[in-house]
């Protein structure tokens, strides 16, 4: 018996993927082989049951060979069949049926012990029907996680009443399996009929092997922004000496914790401000251990700033227009300079003279000075500069009474 080896017929890889072998090559590796343990063997002569006998072998040669062609191709999303499309969905975190089954949002409540994580994929269920957690949770300080999202683990569609969903069906750790509850606040959306076809699920497939990877502070940021109650311009990530800060203003401390939780691989990088007073410690716990993460609530730095403007137009009569625009912008400006950042008087002028321009126009505007204070105590721009420095932790902030426009 003759055994053609996979290093005897080697693949063959273009840019458009793995290639047939050519009849004629196969044919000829199949008689080299049994030429190699019988000398004299001759296969060409037409019309002999040796020949005849080559043929069909190289035909299913040939059968083999495409098989293991389809089977390469059939590793990427675009050309998978079904089977392996699912393992690469689990690979993904991305089960199938997901936009197509019945799904409900439910909130789970602890009121003893907040910080506890809902991990994804724990399945609950309303007696009849079971759903999978989509998304992660906490439980928050007020004893409650966020809505979070379910989804059945069979196709087809039924409704989902508002708080029919009470069971806790994955095993939970003790004290939690007897303080942890469940329910639906709002009725859950029935799915469709028939289930998600092949072509849709590789389609999300592809779109998550499409989804451009990002380094930890990124990840870290977007989490962050994504907690009601968090302002965006207070989310920063600094790299110290010893670590990732994690500055965050807002927020559930128990959701602002399991995000960075869930943002970095080693909690250990995680480190918070000198200033100790500075620093929230929260603990969360994700069975069967806890964890206590800390991370940086910013400081405020109360601004007031006093601008005096002048122009070259005589009996300009729109200056009460300019002083209530010119104190809506500094206002706007302040406010919206991100956690750590320096005041930039240049920026301030511009958003000024953009915000009067409609009534004065800029080259009729002859003088703008900005007086400004933080915390009470005068400040100027460094030396040289247009910039008034900021504490790195802090933000700066200012009230519509913080600002005073004149004409002067």
């Amino acid at each position: 018996m003759t055994t053609i080896t996979p290093t005897s017929v080697p693949l063959v890889m273009t840019s458009a993927g793995p290639q047939p072998t050519p009849p004629a090559t196969l044919n000829q590796d199949l008689i080299n082989g049994v030429a190699a343990t019988q000398p004299d063997y001759t296969a060409n002569l037409p019309g002999l049951l040796i020949e005849d006998v080559s043929s069909t072998a190289t035909g299913a040669l040939v059968t083999i060979d495409q098989i293991r062609v389809d089977a390469v191709n059939s590793i990427t999303p675009y050309g998978a069949n079904a089977a392996i499309l699912a393992q690469q969905g689990v690979m993904l975190g991305i089960s199938q049926g997901q936009p197509t089954n019945t799904s409900v949002n439910v909130v789970f409540t602890d009121t003893l012990a907040p910080g506890y994580v809902i991990p994804v994929g724990l399945v609950v269920s309303d007696g009849t029907y079971q759903y999978v957690i989509q998304d992660g949770g906490i439980i928050q300080s007020g004893g409650s996680t966020s809505p979070l999202y379910a989804v059945a683990n069979q196709s087809g569609s039924w409704s989902v009443p508002a708080g029919s969903v009470t069971q806790i069906i994955t095993s939970l750790p003790t004290p939690y399996n007897t303080q942890i509850t469940v329910s639906n606040p709002l009725a859950g959306t029935a799915g469709n009929p028939s289930s998600e076809s092949v072509q849709s699920y590789r389609s999300r497939i592809m779109q998550a092997n499409q989804v451009a990877g990002q380094g930890t502070p990124t990840y870290i940021a977007t989490l962050l922004k994504e907690i009601p109650g968090v302002t965006p311009r207070l989310v920063t990530i600094l790299q110290t000496t010893f670590g990732w800060e994690v500055i965050c203003g807002g927020g559930d401390p128990y959701a602002v914790a399991f995000a960075i939780y869930q943002g970095v691989l080693d909690l250990s990088t995680i480190v918070g401000s000198i200033t100790s007073a500075r620093n929230v410690a929260v603990t969360i716990t994700d069975s069967p251990n806890s964890y206590t993460i800390t991370y940086v609530n910013p400081p405020q730095q109360v601004v007031t700033v006093a601008a005096t403007w002048n122009t070259n137009l005589t009996n300009f009569t729109a200056g009460a227009q300019v002083n209530q625009l010119a104190s809506t912008a500094i206002q706007n400006y302040i406010n919206g300079i991100q956690v750590g950042q320096p005041i930039n008087v240049f920026a301030m002028e511009d958003a000024f003279q953009q915000a009067v321009s409609s009534v004065l126009p800029i080259a009729n505007l002859t003088r703008l000075l900005f007086s400004v204070t933080v915390n009470g105590s005068p400040v100027t721009p460094t030396s040289g500069t247009g910039i008034i420095t900021s504490d790195l932790e802090s933000y700066f902030a200012i009230s519509a009474s913080g600002v005073s426009v004149v004409q002067g």
